[in-house]
Formats: C-alpha cells, sequence, structure tokens
C-alpha cells in the first residue's frame, strides 16, 4: 500500500497541484521579471539564498535529529506556493508579481533543490549510506514539477475559456490533495507524531516567521513599493509543502523527513493570515475619486 501511495498518488498529487500553477501562468508572467527587476531579485535572493542560509541556522541551533533537519532543509529551497498569490489578494499585495515569482522560482527550484538536499544530507547524515537525489531522481523532479506547469500553460494558450473553467476545481482539488498528503505524512508516522510535532513545531514556527518579515522587510528597505513588499513577504513565507513531502517520501523514502514539511504547511495558514493582518492593519484606504458629473 505504502508503494502505491509513494510510487502513483504523490505524483499525482503533486502535478495536480503544478497543473493548477500552469493554468494561471503565461508567458507573459516570465517576461514581468523585466519589470520589477528590484523586487524580483530580492525576492529570488531571499528564496534561493538567504532562507537555506536561515533554516541551517535554526536547525543547528535547536539540534534537530538528522532526518529532520534534512526535511527542514528541503522545505527551505521548496519554492513558494500557489496559496501565495490567494493571501497575497487577501492583504494588497501585488499579485502579478506573486504570479512571476512563483513560475521563475519554480523553475530555479529543479536546479537549486537538488544541491541542497544533496549538502544537507551530505552534512546531517554523514554515514547514512547512499543516500541522495540521484541524477535519475533529479529528472523526476523536473518532470513532476515542470511538466504539468508546461500542459497547464498550453491548456491556457490554446483554450483560455477551458483555462478559466478549470482554474477554480483545481485549485480547491489542489487543497484538498494537500490535506491529504499532509494526513498521510502524519498517519504513516502515528506513533511518533507528537515527539515530532515537539521537536520540530517551534523550529517550523519561528522559520515561518522569519521568512514572512525578511520576505516584507528586506523589500521594504530597498524602497520597493508596499504592494510588492507584500507580494514578496507571501511568496517567501508560503512554500510548496506539497513538493517537499513528495521528494522525502517518494524520492528520498522518508517520511520522517516529510514531517517538518506537514507541520509547516499546517502553521503557515494562520501565521500568513495573522501577518498579513498585522502589515494592512494601519494601512490608509486608496481615496475613492467620485466620476464626474454628465
Amino acid at each position: 500500500m505504502d508503494s502505491v501511495v509513494t510510487q502513483v498518488f504523490l505524483p499525482i498529487a503533486l502535478g495536480v497541484v503544478m497543473l493548477g500553477l500552469g493554468l494561471s501562468l503565461t508567458v507573459g508572467d516570465f517576461a514581468r521579471v523585466v519589470r520589477y527587476p528590484r523586487a524580483v531579485a530580492i525576492a529570488l535572493g531571499c528564496q534561493v539564498l538567504l532562507l537555506p542560509a536561515i533554516c541551517f541556522g535554526l536547525v543547528v541551533a535547536f539540534g534537530l535529529r538528522p532526518e529532520l533537519a534534512v526535511g527542514m532543509m528541503l522545505l527551505a529551497a521548496s519554492p513558494g506556493g500557489t496559496t501565495a498569490n490567494l493571501y497575497s489578494h487577501l492583504f494588497g499585495g501585488h499579485v502579478a508579481l506573486n504570479v512571476t515569482l512563483t513560475a521563475v522560482n519554480s523553475v530555479l527550484a529543479v536546479f537549486t533543490l537538488p544541491i541542497v538536499v544533496n549538502l544537507s544530507l551530505s552534512h546531517f547524515m554523514t554515514g547514512s549510506g547512499d543516500v541522495g537525489l540521484r541524477f535519475d531522481e533529479v529528472l523526476k523532479v523536473f518532470a513532476i514539477v515542470l511538466v504539468p506547469v508546461a500542459i497547464g500553460m498550453l491548456v491556457r494558450a490554446k483554450a483560455a475559456d477551458l483555462a478559466a473553467r478549470l482554474t477554480k476545481p483545481v485549485r480547491i482539488l489542489s487543497v484538498v490533495v494537500l490535506v491529504l498528503v499532509i494526513a498521510g505524512a502524519v498517519a504513516r508516522e502515528l506513533d511518533n507524531v507528537v515527539d515530532y510535532f515537539v521537536a520540530v513545531g517551534l523550529v517550523a514556527l519561528l522559520f515561518n516567521l522569519i521568512s514572512l518579515a525578511v520576505g516584507y522587510g528586506l523589500p521594504k528597505l530597498a524602497t520597493v513599493g508596499e504592494r510588492e513588499s507584500v507580494a514578496s513577504a507571501m511568496e517567501i513565507g508560503i512554500h510548496n509543502g506539497t513538493l517537499a513531502i513528495a521528494i522525502a517520501v517518494g524520492l528520498l523514502d522518508s517520511t520522517e523527513m516529510a514531517i517538518p514539511a506537514a507541520v509547516y504547511s499546517l502553521i503557515m495558514f494562520f501565521t500568513a493570515a495573522g501577518f498579513g493582518w498585522l502589515i494592512t492593519r494601519n494601512r490608509v484606504p486608496e481615496p475613492v475619486v467620485a466620476a464626474p458629473e454628465a
């Protein structure tokens, strides 16, 4: 049963999530990078370089056991999730920038994620044998991440009406899939789940809060606009937990490494909402311009 879940259900589940992303993308979303170069560069720099460094520091400081440490690093290397677009919309962020960041980050993750994971395995699990993402497994990451995105983009380009009709049900299905994947990861380690939550819960919470704060604060320091800063915060603070779980269970054959992503995915929905309220609670609404009289 586990092999069926690992080899069949998880890739399909992740494919659904990435297909939903593809249905919301156009080639123009990648081209939009040149319109917001500073915002994109800061957000991607945080995602690719700063977050893994911060996560490594937290993991070492709290002395997490090796499997959980690798799981946290895997999560840190995962791109932003599509849910970031929704949160950005709710709190007045630049949703188009979110879409662009998610698109570019998902492509970059195909190359950066295996590097971070293999370095983490080498550091934290020395002597564990031939463990890691081999080249054939990197190709699997490429297939399950980019192929569904490409299919979704093709559907949108060739049949925009169909893509529009599919977007909402696929997004709902993606949420259901995420919940089921988390439940499955937790169920497989049910005997140890309380210990895992105790061990990794505080680290996951701190990492999430720091990610949100860095994602918002650094763009503001660089005089990036408010809407773009909100978009960056949500993109950096909300990760693709389904991808991290799929790689941990499906490619690394470790449910324990999937626990940090499962815990983080449960936490981030609440912290992102609270963070969004915090940074927008004193925002002055834009004045409404009255229409000229006829």
